[in-house]
């Protein structure tokens, strides 16, 4: 029995419990979505790990014949974004000017956590080069297009867009994403799925070619919440658990009236309003804030913010002796961080922590601060190649929303709210600093009113 795609982890597992499948049957379902010709699989993969996933999927089956208790991932297909190591496999963070570097020596702690809880690794997902823009459009590699309007070929989102397609099209159970600006929620957003970005600390990065280490963090794509939080559990190396179930009346959920609500298209603003609208008759106490301390952000990182100058440090060497194999759209950016000085760096990070502790004020009595995920649908892929301006502005808009997120070292999570058969918007719910496993429980509820 194959699976289809987006089916939540716990059918799954129970399919395979009672050997409705196997694990040989569904990675072999997920090998033949992504050797489709006619599908995305070229441009989802830069590689995939094809014998290595059919040992582990025979070793998985032969575990459950054997009786041996089934570990929280047993046999499922999982992908894995470029950016992380994995034993014997060159980390190319989807850009050229890695190609000739040594294959990685050892696994990441994530994909050593992911192998131990029985996962099988089906490949290296295609990203944004370095990670850097939430468009998903890679020169080098191709791009995946968004599995809605496939006929105009729309962008997937970034930085994780073959994380996201996979996912989509069923060449994955879940995947494996970073976040240091959206890049877990934007695609996921995007593609109609399930995104969690836990707060920082929660998930080691250790192993994750990185982009900005402070706000680099590493979550999952997944069909559902309660499979994103499976799947994060695992990665954060703490116990498998149930997230708990709430109900949607009595949550207290706040809507900022600054920044996150400007320039969104009109398809974008009639979800947004109307899941509002319908979570409110679910009986969620919903409350507009100011919240004006957000416009502190802006302002904080007019240089270009951690991002260019942590990437620049990072990877220099590389931009120096061959800027021309860079993404032109990439490298522009990490050179941004010839605007900072070391003072205004060290401004930056005195100013985060202060504006951390004036958004911790205002967001503590609220189980959680909802907004859109992006400010737009999903564009097509040829209006911003064709356009620099086109794919700067939808870059902003893309990342605006969920980079408060990452500044603020906040748990974020994005859940589909759009109609069936339209253009996927996401509807974002942001956290508190490790206030991980209550945002999950909370998102799962919020995500039962749309399903």
């Amino acid at each position: 029995m194959s699976f289809a795609p987006l089916t939540p982890i716990a059918t799954l597992l129970t399919d395979l419990e009672v050997g409705r499948t196997s694990a040989t049957a569904l990675l072999e379902t997920a090998l033949e979505r992504a050797a489709d010709p006619a599908g995305e699989g070229a441009r989802v993969f830069v590689h995939q790990m094809v014998d290595t996933a059919r040992a582990e999927a025979e070793a998985s089956d032969g575990l459950r014949r054997a009786g041996v208790a089934p570990r929280p991932l047993e046999g499922l297909p999982i992908s894995i974004k470029d950016l992380f190591d994995v034993r014997g496999h060159v980390t190319t963070a989807g850009s050229k000017v890695l190609a000739d570097e040594p294959p990685a020596e050892v696994d990441a702690p994530i994909v050593a956590r992911l192998r131990a809880a029985g996962a099988v690794l089906v490949g290296r997902t295609n990203m944004t080069e370095f990670a850097f823009s939430g468009i998903g459009i890679n020169p080098h590699n191709g791009t995946p297009a968004n599995p809605w309007d496939r006929d105009t070929r729309r962008i997937p989102g970034g930085s994780s867009s073959g994380a996201a397609v996979s996912v989509a099209d069923g060449m994955a159970t879940v995947g494996i994403g970073s976040d240091t600006g959206g890049s877990v929620r934007i695609p996921s957003g995007l593609c109609g799925l399930a995104g969690f970005k836990p707060t920082q600390r929660r998930v080691p990065t250790v192993g994750a070619c990185a982009l900005s280490p402070t706000l680099d963090s590493i979550g999952p794509l997944a069909p559902t919440v309660a499979c994103a939080a499976r799947v994060h559990q695992v990665m954060a190396g703490e116990p498998v658990r149930p997230i708990g179930r709430r109900s949607v009346a009595g949550l207290r959920f706040a809507v900022p009236q600054s920044l996150v609500l400007e320039d969104l298209d009109g398809t974008t603003a009639q979800c947004f309003e109307a899941a509002l609208s319908r979570l409110s008759a679910a009986g969620a106490v919903i409350t507009e804030i100011p919240f004006k301390e957000l416009l502190a952000i802006s302002e904080a990182n007019a240089k270009g913010g951690f991002a260019a100058v942590e990437c620049y440090e990072l990877h220099s060497r590389h931009v120096i002796r061959a800027p021309d194999l860079f993404d032109p759209r990439v490298v522009v950016r990490i050179r941004r961080a010839g605007e900072q000085s070391a003072v205004d760096y060290i401004t930056l990070v005195r100013r985060r922590a202060e504006i951390q502790a004036a958004c911790n004020a205002v967001t503590a009595p609220f189980d959680a601060v909802l907004m859109p995920t992006t400010a737009r649908i999903a564009p097509p892929i040829a209006e911003l190649e064709a356009s620099d301006e086109a794919f700067a502005k939808n870059n902003i808009l893309m990342l605006r929303n969920c980079s408060v997120g990452n500044f603020l070292d906040r748990c974020a999570a994005t859940v589909p709210v759009q109609e069936p058969g339209s253009a996927p918007v996401g509807l974002m719910l942001m956290g508190e600093t490790m206030g991980d496993d209550a945002l999950l429980s909370v998102s799962a509820a919020v995500e039962s009113v749309f399903r």
